[in-house]
């Protein structure tokens, strides 16, 4: 009996977004639990679930209580309310600190001290000549810095900034018999957290933190008082910015004022050191006006375990890392010669880290530079803090050439980054506009307008990732290179409709988001589909970051159940089930969590044969299939195409890193014993220094044999 769509949008065939976010960071915390990375890579994968779990609190969370205050009801996808959703989350989000310090605690901390790397657990545990050195490494640096401040009648509970880190102390009177004074002291963000001191063995390196310094010495602070408690304690408020773009005349000026009410939202998640006192944890809830009791997280060990991150980078310990890897040369493209020359050749594609970003740096520099070069176009979402790209667009604008922008001034918590370099951007003489009213630009897009002998040309790169060079070390992204026609008038159409008001009524390659993006996924959904219910070969392989958009995960399942062969590689959400009877059984979903961030997105549909590849700043969800400017556009070069089904193909037989989502919903490591180990990013990285060897081969032999030319007479 032929199903109808509504039978494959049941709430009980959807997993919750949140609780499959939850799902993510345990995999991450999975890395700092894997005895067999490097230490201080362990370190670093707990520092980024911390990370995590800040940024999931301070939006997702803080927008799930926002429902419940406006007694919004209306269920998710997986039909729970935001109250319901809000339970299992606090729950598990719990379950999921208490593994973080179990790690921290029971196996890194020892491990750690085994490797001459000491962290003092308290500071208590400090010997005579460490003592010395904490206090006065105290009256130096850290007093002169501190504000302790009291609480009571005359002085007000201070308002306290986001995420900072504090420590509350109990007082009594020395001079008076009266109730137990409160006073509160910002640990300084300005002051390293971990404070190298002298260690006991000369090999070894031992730290105490910031907090434990000036818990220490904390009774200096209030000499007429004796301090009875003193406990650290963290705040995390609701940072998610709502903004009515259709009222605000000036966007930038309206995001500016938000961004300073971001530090001062409501208090959704109160952190506390295991074992703090009653009468100063009752003061806090009061104050902080936390009603219930699962915004309470009570840590055994160090609040906020971020600062792990700096650790992991700690000098001299290289045989407890990853080595590092130095991204390589895009083979066959010399950034030394004429980049557009070479683009006129056939199209490049950019496989970052594995392959170096200079050529897309390089690509806007020389540009910049280029006196047959008319004009610029990019969008930018995220650059790192000192962006050669940037400079690159400054230097085109005061060059006299035609320079647009789009900076996304709402790219969560870099807004104000943005901000700075939309200013930056103006003053060198570049137009500067702030994207559609609604929309979020996510799509990385730059369009280089070129004046040649037989008339102008376009070349274009294209891109899953931001135009951020320091993060393009860390995250896995794919781009294009290209100067094909229709790419380049594409392109200029979307630069046209960002600009101003211009739609084209057709597009040659490119497929955007808001206008027809989620149309045509369903259309080639639908094509495999239809092949299948003919009896014809049907696959569907996909790479993306997050997949949670009902209709879409509905279309997979309608495809399923006739059928196609779907393998989906998801590194973060997934709120797609697989293994369901006559609904979801030839689904494969899989994560890959290493040492680089898996940000590439993929799309490639088997089309009877003629196989068709995408990629996509576009991730399968609701934002960026209908809130949001995103871009997909295919890979025709057969040798990118070829090198793009290498990629999925690996990923596919990674033993090492990949996690698969089972039928109960839980994922789990393959079972290694029998099989072929291959780690991806591995693969990539080998293959990636053996092509730059060979390019290094090619030289040498070149030179080798070289005819000799005899001086001239």
């Amino acid at each position: 009996m032929k199903q109808a769509k509504s039978d494959f949008m049941k709430p009980q065939y959807f997993r919750n977004r949140e609780l499959s976010w939850l799902d993510f960071n345990y995999r991450v915390l999975h890395e700092a639990r894997d005895k067999s990375i490097p230490l201080l890579e362990r370190t670093k994968f707990l520092s980024i679930t911390a990370s995590n779990l800040d940024e999931f609190f301070m939006v997702r969370v803080a927008s799930l209580k926002d429902m419940v205050n406006a007694k919004y009801l209306k269920p998710d996808l997986s039909g729970l309310t935001p109250g319901e959703q809000l339970i299992q989350i606090l729950k598990k989000a719990h379950e999921l600190v208490n593994l973080q310090y179990s790690t921290y605690n029971r196996s890194l901390l020892p491990t750690l001290k085994q490797n001459d790397i000491i962290i003092i657990p308290e500071y208590e545990k400090l010997n005579e000549v460490q003592s010395e050195y904490v206090d006065k490494y105290f009256e130096d640096f850290v007093y002169p810095v501190l504000t302790p401040m009291a609480v009571d009648s005359s002085r007000p509970f201070p308002l306290l900034r986001n995420k900072t880190l504090n420590i509350a102390a109990l007082l009594k009177d020395r001079k008076k018999d009266k109730p137990y004074d409160f006073a509160t002291v910002q640990v300084p963000s300005v002051l390293p957290r971990i404070i190298p001191i002298p260690s006991e063995d000369i090999t070894s390196k031992t730290f105490i933190l910031l907090e434990q310094v000036i818990e220490k010495n904390i009774q200096k602070l209030f000499l007429n008082y004796e301090v009875k408690e003193a406990h650290p304690y963290r705040i995390m408020r609701n940072a998610d910015l709502s903004i009515d773009e259709e009222e605000a005349a000036d966007l930038l000026s309206e995001i500016e004022n938000k961004l300073k009410k971001r530090k001062w939202g409501e208090v959704i998640r109160l952190e506390v050191e295991e074992g703090c006192d009653s009468q100063l944890l009752k003061i806090l809830t009061k104050e902080l006006k936390i009603k219930n009791e699962p915004d309470i997280f009570y840590v055994n060990g160090p609040i906020d375990l971020t600062f792990l991150m700096k650790l992991s980078g700690l000098e001299g310990f290289d045989h407890l890392r990853y080595e590092k890897y130095i991204p390589k040369p895009v083979p066959g493209l010399d950034l030394e010669g004429d980049i557009f020359e070479q683009i006129r050749s056939h199209d490049y594609l950019l496989n970052h880290p594995y392959y170096t970003f200079d050529a897309v740096v390089e690509f806007v520099r020389k540009a910049a530079f280029d006196p047959n070069v008319l004009a610029i176009k990019q969008t930018l979402y995220r650059v790192s803090s000192h962006s050669p790209i940037i400079a690159s667009l400054a230097t085109a604008a005061e060059n006299g050439k035609q320079v647009t922008v789009l900076v996304e001034l709402k790219a969560r918590f870099d807004e104000e980054n943005n901000i700075n370099w939309a200013k930056k951007l103006e003053k060198a003489g570049c137009h500067v506009i702030y994207g559609l009213v609604g929309l979020k630009t996510h799509c990385k897009i730059t369009l280089i307008v070129r004046k040649e002998e037989d008339g102008i040309r376009r070349y274009v790169h294209l891109g899953t990732g931001n135009y951020n060079d320091s993060t393009a070390k860390l995250y896995t992204d794919l781009g294009i290179l290209t100067c094909k026609t229709p790419y380049g008038e594409d392109a200029t159409a979307v630069f046209n409709m960002l600009s101003g008001y211009s739609e084209p009524l057709s597009w040659h390659k490119l497929s955007l988001a808001p206008i027809w993006l989620r149309d045509r996924f369903m259309e080639l959904i639908e094509r495999e589909t239809a092949h299948a219910k003919e009896g014809k070969k049907a696959v569907i392989i996909a790479k993306m970051n997050s997949l949670c958009d009902a209709k879409m995960i509905a279309a997979l399942y309608e495809a399923s159940a006739a059928g196609v062969e779907i393998h989906l590689i998801i590194r973060g959400i997934c709120c797609l089930k697989v293994g369901m009877e006559g609904i979801s059984e030839t689904i494969t979903v899989r994560s890959i969590v290493g040492n680089f961030l898996e940000h590439a997105r993929i799309y490639y549909f088997y089309n009877d044969g003629f196989e068709e590849v995408y990629m996509s700043s576009a991730d399968l969800m609701p934002r960026n299939l209908d809130r949001r400017v995103e871009i997909m556009f295919p890979i025709e070069d057969e040798k990118a195409k070829s090198e793009v089904l290498e990629l999925l193909d690996i990923e596919l037989k990674d033993t090492v890193k990949a996690h698969i989502l089972t039928a109960d919903g839980t994922y789990e490591k393959i079972d290694k014993r029998g099989k072929v180990l291959l780690d991806s990013q591995e693969y990539f990285c080998k293959k990636a220094t053996e092509d730059a060897a060979k390019l290094v081969q090619e030289k040498e032999t070149y030179r080798v044999f070289e005819p000799l030319v005899p001086p001239e007479s």
